[in-house]
This record gives structure tokens, C-alpha cells and sequence, in this order.
């Protein structure tokens, strides 16, 4: 029994981070506190909040702590701590380094793109945006407005015409020298203003450029001006969002279901609405509003691009965040927690937002459940099945062989479990081999405590696969999981599969109505994409690698000098004896031998 007295008596009265450990070493929780004694005393007190509370406090066998400067500095600390341990009785928001950003390119003539992932120097990035839609529709509008370049390095340094971008009006043709390098910089220019929500001030600019080209008598130049005026006036009838006093600002909501939170976040980024995208955290049950709210707060914001003004739906305490966020920004941050007026509307449209996701996510999950039931039920397995690993080979012919395996768990497919395995070593197109291969890698680790073990395996083949998959069960002792064969029907059509169970031999054929089969086809045709396009990439790879680079004088420098110069491999087959000698590094006689082996 853990004795706290000893750990309290000698805590400090000093803000800072704790965290709960249990016998195996593991950190349960983290959390900040402005009174280390006070707040990790209130956790043995008799009557504890909650049977949540109850139960982490049941697990505890060790704690430690770490003192900081100021509640602040604490923040920091158990986010970046919550984030590397994904302590279990946290509330616990996926680290989503996925949003999209448009960028403006450092390049002579800017580009205008859609970027995802890490930021390079000399490029400007504008979001993130809710999601890639939000994105290409903003690129289009500013197509449509500034008429910025949006093709690769490799295509716009080899024009010799305009593209129909041009044609349909969508870019001022840089590549051929239509516009000047000027003029060009400063659409470049407005449309950063417009991204950065300065819209008065582009559109005040613009008009001034009208009237001086029309006091010029370049009434041609005016009339494009006037244009651009008018498609950013219907922009703003379409978009703009009135009374908000910035032009970046989000607005979230939080609602609850069955134990399950939802956090939405509504979009409004220079003045216009970009979308929403709901969040499901881990570890809610039994937790409050208020305390995934916080939590999300600290998980999304930290270490992220945050708009002045946040509106949230629920009362909490913000000023340690206020703090943390404004120097974060280099700028003040102001949460609203009394939203009035049209905050309030846009806080009830992202309520609705949250409150149909937990519904559309249950009805999800009772769907799932039932195709679950249904599974056990025809496969006669006990009520305790839930983990469930399916696996799948994929080549072409033998070339870049690679294997899958998925995983259904706690009533989903569980993506951040999806392993591919490359095959390499075995005949070419042996897939008895290769099923081999990956089950021994897979559950030789399972069998030695690494990794969780499966209730059912569907194993993608009929009975050679099957037979293959009894046998290292065997070797490696897991002997009493059930596997299951899934041979394909009749011209491999959908409701004809064909189930071989190990333990007794039997085949069995389900109803094409029935939901176990739908289960079994879901998880069995997930395994076949996990595994395709791992081979895809593979086989891509590998003949891009043979194609150029087993050209005797072609390293991985003259490489990238061909494919950039002439946008991928397609463009260099297709090049002349000439224009490949034109690349930096080619002599003509190189030139003519890439040129040979291509052919």
C-alpha cells in the first residue's frame, strides 16, 4: 500500500509539474500545479472527486515532481511531458502536425502552393486551414484575383509558351515574361496582405492603382484593377464574417456523449470562414468539460500558430494560457469565455458541429459493434474477442514484395497499428514465403511480451497460406490463436469469400447480408490497401533508382540534377541527346549513354 505522507511532507509550496507512477514503472499522469503541496495533497484526500480519480490513485506507487519559475513555465512542461508519455489518465488530444498552409514560395517569381509539413526558410506560410478543401478553394479564389503562378520549379523553367492557366486567366504567364518582374512582386505582395486578413488595405491600394492607371490613359491596366476589386467585394459578400472585431479568430465548442468529448474548432482566418474539424480526445470518461477544454487548449495551441482572439464555449481559468500563448505569439491572446452577438451564433454553429460528430462517431461504433457481434457469433468465438489482425502480401511478379498487417481493436480499425514489413531474401513471387517472413518477424516479438496479443488472425489466402501460418504459430508458441483463412469466390467477387479455420479444418461461406462478413471484408480489404500502396512506393522507388542510377556515371548528385530539370523520369525519357547534355554535370557522350539505356 503506497504511503503518501513521506513524498507530501517534504513537498514544496512552489509551482511546478508532478507525475503518477505505477508499479511497472509506468507514468499514469501529469499534471501542473501554482502549489505542489496543495495540489498533490488534494489527490489523497477521503473524498475524491470521481471513480476515475479513485481508480489512478489506486495505481500509484511513486511520485515525482519538478519545480518551475512560475505556473507558466508549468504548462510548458506537462504539455511537452503529456505529449512524449501519453500518460493513460490524461486527456489526451492527437498531436496533429498534419494542417495545411498555403505558401508563397522564395523563388524569383513566387509560386503559390499548398504545403503540408515542416517549413522551409525564405517561404511564407499562411493557416493552417481546418483542412485541405479550405486550402485549394483560398488558392483558387487567389488565382482568381492575383493570377499567381501555381506549377513546379521544373515545368515553369522549361516554358516556351503560356499554359491555359494563363488562357482561362488564372496566372500572368511569368515563365514567358508576360509581366514584368515588378508588377508581379507586388500581386505577390497583395495577396500576402490578403492571406494576413489586410483586406481594406488591399483593397485601398488596389483602387489607387485603378485610378492611376486610368489617370495614365493605361485604361487596359485600370480595368484589370477594377477586376480584381470586384472579385475580392464578392469574396467578402460570400465569406466575411461581421461584428468580430479581428480578422483571425477561432471559435470552440465542446460537447459530450456516453463519456466520449468532442472539441470543434470553427476557422475564421482574414475575415473569412474556413470550416471546422472536430477532435475526439482519449481518456474522457469520467473527466469534465472543463478539463478537456484546458487540456486542449494547452495540447493544440502550444508550439502552434495562434489567432489573437480564441472564443471558447465554456467557463474555464485562462489567464496561465492567455500568458503562455501571448508570448508564444509575440503578441496578446485573448480567450473569450462570454461570448455575445454574432461570437455567440458562430459558438452555437460550432456547438451543433460538435454535438453531430459524437453523434455520427456513435452511430459508428454501434454499427461497428453489431458487425462484431455478428463475427462472433458466426464464428462461434466467446465475447471477449476484440483484437483482431488480418495480413496481406503484395508484388508485381515478384518485384517489390511487401507485407501488411492491420489491426481492428476496441471496436475500430486502429491505423497507428498498421505495420508493413519489406520481404526480401525469398524466390521472387513466393508468397508462402513471404507469408512466412512476416508472421515469424511479427509474432516471434509477440511471443516474447512484445506487443499486444491477438484474439483472431484472418490471414489473406485459402489453405496453402493457411497451412504456412499454422506452422509458425507453432514454432513460435501462439499455437492456441485462432486463424482464419480467407480464400477469395469465384472470380473474386464480394460475398463469395470463403472462410478456413485452423483448429478444425472447416470452411464456412456467410450470407452476403451478413454484418460479421462485412467486418471480415473491411479488415481483409484494408490489410489490401496498406499493402499495395506500400508496394506501389517500393516498386516506384526501386525502378527509378535502376533506371538512372545503374547508368554507369550517374550518382545520386547527376540524379537529381535529371529530375529536377526535367520534372521526374517520364520528362528525362522523353528528353533529346541534346537537352540532357544542356543539365549541369552531362558531357554529350554521357548524354548519348543515358540516353541508349533509356531507349
Amino acid at each position: 500500500m503506497f504511503d503518501p505522507k513521506p513524498i507530501l511532507k517534504n513537498l514544496p509550496n512552489l509551482p511546478g509539474v508532478y507525475r503518477m507512477i505505477n508499479a511497472t514503472d509506468e507514468v499514469i499522469y501529469v499534471g501542473k500545479a501554482k502549489d505542489l503541496k496543495k495540489r498533490v495533497s488534494s489527490y489523497f484526500n477521503k473524498n475524491l472527486p470521481s471513480p476515475r480519480t479513485r481508480m489512478m490513485v489506486s495505481n500509484i506507487v511513486k511520485i515525482e515532481t519538478t519545480v518551475t519559475h512560475n505556473e507558466a513555465e508549468a504548462l510548458l512542461l506537462e504539455n511537452n511531458l503529456i505529449k512524449g508519455l501519453m500518460p493513460r489518465y490524461n486527456v489526451l488530444f492527437r498531436d496533429d502536425k498534419s494542417y495545411p498552409y498555403i505558401t508563397l514560395t522564395g523563388d524569383a517569381f513566387p509560386r503559390l502552393a499548398f504545403h503540408r509539413g515542416s517549413q522551409r526558410k525564405g517561404s511564407q506560410y499562411f493557416g493552417p486551414f481546418p483542412n485541405s478543401v479550405a486550402v485549394r478553394e483560398s488558392i483558387q479564389l487567389l488565382q482568381k484575383v492575383f493570377k499567381l503562378r501555381t506549377c513546379e520549379n521544373t515545368v515553369f523553367a522549361n516554358r516556351s509558351r503560356p499554359c491555359l492557366q494563363h488562357q482561362i486567366e488564372r496566372c500572368t504567364a511569368p515563365c514567358v515574361g508576360l509581366i514584368s518582374d515588378d508588377n508581379y512582386r507586388n500581386d505577390v505582395y497583395q495577396a500576402a496582405l490578403f492571406l494576413q486578413g489586410k483586406t481594406t488595405e488591399v483593397m485601398d491600394t488596389l483602387a489607387e492603382q485603378m485610378n492611376t492607371a486610368a489617370a495614365n490613359q493605361e485604361y487596359e491596366r485600370a480595368m484589370v484593377f477594377r477586376d480584381r476589386i470586384q472579385a475580392l467585394r464578392q469574396v467578402q459578400a460570400k465569406q466575411f464574417v461581421s461584428d468580430f472585431n479581428v480578422s483571425d479568430a477561432d471559435v470552440i465548442a465542446c460537447a459530450e456523449l456516453q463519456g466520449q468529448h468532442c472539441i470543434n474548432l470553427v476557422m475564421i482566418r482574414g475575415g473569412r470562414h474556413l470550416g471546422d474539424r472536430s477532435y475526439m480526445p482519449k481518456n474522457t470518461d469520467g473527466e469534465t468539460l472543463e478539463t478537456s477544454m484546458a487540456a486542449f487548449l494547452a495540447q493544440h495551441y502550444v508550439a502552434q500558430n495562434t489567432p489573437p482572439l480564441i472564443v471558447v464555449g465554456i467557463k474555464i481559468e485562462t489567464e496561465i494560457i492567455e500568458q503562455v500563448l501571448s508570448e508564444q505569439a509575440g503578441r496578446k491572446v485573448k480567450i473569450n469565455t462570454n461570448a455575445i452577438g454574432d461570437k455567440r451564433v458562430w459558438l452555437k454553429m460550432a456547438q451543433t458541429n460538435a454535438e453531430l460528430a459524437l453523434a455520427q462517431r456513435a452511430a459508428t461504433s454501434a454499427n461497428q459493434a453489431a458487425k462484431l457481434v455478428a463475427l462472433r457469433e458466426a464464428l462461434h468465438l466467446p465475447d471477449t474477442t476484440e483484437r483482431i489482425e488480418c495480413f496481406d502480401i503484395s508484388h508485381t511478379m515478384g518485384e517489390a514484395t511487401v507485407a501488411s498487417c492491420v489491426v481492428f481493436d476496441r471496436g475500430d480499425m486502429q491505423n497507428s497499428e498498421y505495420r508493413r514489413y519489406n520481404i526480401t531474401g525469398i524466390t521472387p513471387g513466393d508468397d508462402y514465403a513471404a507469408m512466412r517472413d512476416v508472421l515469424t518477424r511479427r509474432y516471434k516479438k509477440v511471443a516474447a511480451g512484445e506487443g499486444a496479443r491477438p484474439d483472431l488472425v484472418f490471414i489473406d489466402g485459402g489453405k496453402g497460406q493457411l497451412g504456412i501460418a499454422i506452422e509458425v504459430m507453432a514454432e513460435v508458441g501462439l499455437d492456441d490463436i485462432l486463424l482464419v483463412g480467407i480464400a477469395k469466390g469465384e472470380d473474386r467477387k464480394p460475398g463469395l469469400e470463403t472462410m478456413i479455420f485452423s483448429d478444425t479444418g472447416e470452411m464456412l461461406n456467410l450470407g452476403k447480408d451478413n454484418k460479421g462478413l462485412h467486418l471480415l471484408q473491411q479488415i481483409r480489404d484494408e490489410a489490401h490497401r496498406f499493402a499495395i500502396t506500400g508496394h506501389r512506393a517500393k516498386r516506384a522507388k526501386a525502378r527509378l533508382h535502376s533506371s538512372l542510377e545503374d547508368i554507369e556515371g550517374i550518382g545520386a548528385k547527376r540524379r537529381k540534377a535529371l529530375l529536377t530539370r526535367f520534372g521526374g523520369l517520364d520528362g528525362v525519357k522523353n528528353a533529346s541527346i541534346d537537352e540532357i547534355a544542356n543539365v549541369e554535370g552531362i558531357s554529350q557522350g554521357l548524354a548519348e549513354k543515358i540516353y541508349g539505356a533509356l531507349h
